[in-house]
């Protein structure tokens, strides 16, 4: 499943919360290397890495564990996105909302 939400960064302050809300604990979460998600597995999630740094996309030990999904729904919402030519900031989110809804059914 997808989730997506208008952040002011992308700091563990700002997206820790924010998961913690959405997603149930022990659940597994499939992330990049991103430091701001180091946290993850402490705070009672199953977190799962793919190491881009080290061009990895998939993980050698477990073949189920990659990000795949996620990367595939930011490059289809760019393209969707873009035949908008444009947007009002106001409006990213009503976009993104509507895009994650189409994506995740």
């Amino acid at each position: 499943m997808i989730y997506t939400q208008v952040i002011k960064n992308a700091q563990k302050e700002e997206v820790i919360p924010i998961i913690r809300e959405v997603v149930k604990s022990g659940s597994d979460i499939y992330t990049d290397g991103w430091r701001s998600y180091d946290a993850l597995a402490v705070l009672g999630y199953n977190h799962k890495k793919i190491k881009h740094e080290n061009n990895e996309l998939v993980n050698k030990r477990d073949r189920e564990n990659h990000i795949n999904e996620v990367e595939s729904y930011w490059s289809w919402i760019k393209r969707r996105l873009a035949k908008f030519n444009g947007m009002r900031r106001n409006q990213l989110k009503k976009y993104l909302l509507e895009s994650e809804w189409r994506f995740n059914h």
